[in-house]
């Protein structure tokens, strides 16, 4: 294959998950609606979060955070798959290929660091309570939130810069339904080496630490909640943790599955399968497990909704007055 650098115009061809013409409306619908579902869970959560003063605590400050993260993962790589899907084309231009790669590293990692600063909340709130309000002060959450973004574009920056030197051949064909760092460098002509062991350094290294803070902080807890002499309180503790073990536990089983899958399976397609399971699936439940696990979000959301069924009945026996 000719080799072209990236001064050249170039275009990416983005894999189809399924061939069959007939089928394609089928995932068209499918995947609109796990957007839709996706973008107005998270935006509830946000919302309901925002509206009600009891919720203005380190954990919910997290968490809005996090599901507006989802949001901007989501939006990352859904539109443009709905778009090629819509117009019978698998193209993606070299530029856009490489934003869409930036953004996805970026809220990537951030919801990585995200999950790891929530798990801290929730170690201090059990295993320190007396330094609980002085320690997470809203300064420190805030800055806790701005060091996870700024690390997550720096880090997503460096790959994207990597990326640029990088020549291809023609007509490249990524094995994915959007520009997936690994794949991507895969297709390079040129020499990828140091590509490759800094995706690897990376990887581990912002795997390692917020995995292992993780862990590490739910030692903690599971043995300052197995140290409690009351029941009550054992599971309130644990109902506290419930929703963010499960958020976790999806996160990163979807990415084990998908890491598992591309190890032991030759077939692209199946690769891409599994990782519509880790880039759009964890994003869209998300929401619903804060919310059926979490009777105070419960609470918000009642009340979020009641009061804007309320402004449209107001609103609607005032026009038919006037």
């Amino acid at each position: 294959m000719e080799p072209m650098n990236q001064t050249t115009a170039l275009e990416f061809l983005l894999l189809r998950l399924i061939n069959d013409p007939e089928l394609q409306p089928l995932i068209f619908i499918l995947f609109l609606t796990m957007y839709l579902v996706t973008v107005l869970g998270n935006l509830l959560i946000i919302l309901a979060i925002s509206s009600d003063s009891h919720l203005h605590t380190p954990m919910y400050f997290f968490l809005s955070n996090l599901s507006f993260t989802d949001i901007c993962l989501s939006t990352s790589t859904l539109p443009k798959m709905l778009l090629n899907i819509q117009s019978q084309s698998q193209s993606i231009a070299y530029t856009a290929c490489l934003s869409q790669l930036t953004f996805v590293l970026t809220f990537a990692y951030l919801e990585n660091f995200l999950l790891a600063v929530m798990a801290y909340d929730r170690y201090m709130a059990i295993c320190h309570p007396l330094r609980y309000t002085v320690t997470m002060s809203p300064r420190l959450c805030v800055l806790l939130v701005l060091l996870s973004l700024l690390v997550s574009i720096g880090d997503a920056q460096i790959h994207s810069l990597m990326v640029l030197r990088l020549s291809f051949c023609m007509q490249p064909e990524i094995p994915h339904f959007f520009c997936e760092l690994a794949q991507v460098i895969k297709l390079a002509c040129s020499d990828a080496l140091i590509d490759n062991i800094l995706v690897y350094v990376s990887f581990c290294i912002v795997g390692g630490v917020t995995l292992g803070g993780i862990i590490f902080s739910y030692i903690h807890i599971v043995s300052s909640v197995l140290g409690m002499s009351s029941q009550g309180g054992k599971y309130k503790a644990f109902s506290t943790c419930g929703s963010h073990l499960s958020v976790v536990s999806l996160f990163y089983g979807t990415g084990c599955a998908v890491y598992v899958s591309s190890a032991v399976t030759d077939s692209p397609r199946k690769t891409a399968v599994a990782s519509v399971m880790y880039s759009v699936v964890p994003q869209m439940l998300n929401p619903f497990i804060y919310s059926l696990r979490n009777r105070e979000m419960k609470e918000a959301l009642r009340k979020l909704i009641g009061g804007y069924l309320l402004f449209c009945i107001v609103s609607l026996a005032s026009d038919l007055q006037d």
